[in-house]
């Protein structure tokens, strides 16, 4: 069947129609990453938004669902130059077309994915349609695409109850953590992966209690800590400060999440009563965004995003360059930063953004791109070694309010 996708700017891509069957809106991105299709599509920080992969054959090693991210996936709809009809992969449960097709999600192959990426380079971002309809009329659609927005799209992807993911859950036979039932709290009681006890030397969080703020986090934030001991307690995005506070915790997590950060007003309130704490905070891309904006700094929308594995930032303390896994399209204005409030920490080695911060005087640090990966490299793992370090040493010293 014929498929067609329409750029708000008039642009049409035609192609064959893939996963469900039904006509989306969305706003187009494009991710670079060579593998990890599946983790990209449980990625909650892509609801609201139409993923293209830009490596040509996308499906070729199937679905297996221990590698998911959350329980099922979040983009709007799939976009690829070639989709594998053939799974080649003894831990594949299906193929991507029948997981696609089972979550109702929408997309299109055969399109000239270089050429989309491209021109969303060279524009910047756009909203589109994918439909099968042909007899489709683009001067009618193109207002609805105009129009379309993400939303407040954190609300839709935080989980829906505290719940705590214990450190020996993470270790036993037939664990670590998966995120395949990221809102079942009960998943973590059957048993995900097959053990990797060489990313981790010791348990160095042992006896940590983490409080981790879900704004559509990806299972292996608390599975990174739970790996290395850490009792991590996963909060809604809309949990109050207090209750954060009256569970004394040892750190909190800031999570990664889809959309813009200044959607996420009443968050922001509640973040900034945590940083007033003594609490050592450690927040990954939206929450990084987040701490930014309750402090008084600014953030806008970047042209065109980073979304990839292979992404170089530079740690500004030790001149080291690390690449990383990220998926963002906003960023923090290094030139409306306070530098009595927070210092720039790593910066993008290709354009030079800002990619985390230093928190004067205070046990914070953020990150814009994901030291936990999945997919990704692992260049950055260390950093959950650093705030256990920071856990530790708070722990040793003043009280948390």
């Amino acid at each position: 069947m014929k498929a067609f996708l329409i750029l708000e700017d008039g642009t049409v891509f035609e192609g064959i129609h893939i996963g469900a069957d039904r006509e989306i809106i969305s706003e187009i991105v494009f991710n670079t990453s060579m593998a990890g299709y599946l983790e990209v599509l449980t990625d909650p920080s892509y609801a609201g938004q139409a993923v293209c992969m830009t490596y040509p054959l996308i499906g070729n090693y199937g679905i297996c669902k221990d590698d998911m991210e959350s329980h099922g996936p979040w983009p709007d709809g799939f976009i690829v130059r070639e989709l594998s009809r053939v799974c080649s992969n003894f831990r594949s449960d299906l193929s991507l077309q029948q997981f696609l097709e089972e979550n109702d999600v929408p997309g299109i192959a055969g399109i000239d994915t270089r050429a989309l990426t491209k021109r969303l380079r060279e524009k910047g971002t756009m909203n589109g349609m994918i439909t099968t309809d042909e007899g489709y009329d683009l001067e009618a659609v193109l207002p609805k695409l105009k129009a379309y927005t993400t939303g407040k799209v954190v609300e839709r992807v935080t989980c829906r109850e505290k719940y705590v993911v214990k450190p020996a859950l993470a270790l036993a036979d037939n664990g670590p953590l998966s995120g395949a039932a990221r809102f079942d709290a009960s998943f973590y009681e059957k048993g995900g992966r097959e053990p990797r006890p060489a990313l981790v030397k010791e348990l160095n969080g042992a006896g940590l209690r983490v409080a981790l703020l879900d704004f559509g986090a990806k299972g292996n934030i608390a599975r990174s800590l739970a790996e290395r001991g850490c009792e991590v307690t996963v909060y809604p995005a809309w949990t109050k400060a207090e209750e954060i506070i009256a569970d004394r915790p040892d750190g909190i997590m800031l999570s990664n999440g889809p959309g813009d950060p200044k959607e996420c007003g009443g968050i922001i309130g509640e973040i900034r009563k945590l940083y007033e704490t003594d609490i050592p905070i450690f927040a990954i891309c939206l929450g990084h965004q987040l701490m930014a904006l309750a402090t008084g700094a600014d953030t806008y929308k970047m042209k065109y995003g980073h979304r990839g594995g292979n992404h170089p930032v530079k740690d500004l303390a030790t001149g080291r360059v690390y690449i990383s896994s990220q998926n963002h399209g906003y960023v923090v204005d290094m030139d409306k930063l306070d530098p009595k409030v927070a210092v720039p920490a790593f910066i993008n080695v290709n354009d030079g953004t800002n990619e985390g911060l230093s928190y004067v005087g205070k046990n914070i640090f953020t990150v814009q791109y994901h030291p936990e990966a999945c997919p990704g490299p692992q260049d950055s793992r260390y950093l959950f070694d650093r705030f256990i370090e920071m856990m530790k040493e708070a722990k040793g010293g003043a009280c948390h309010a």
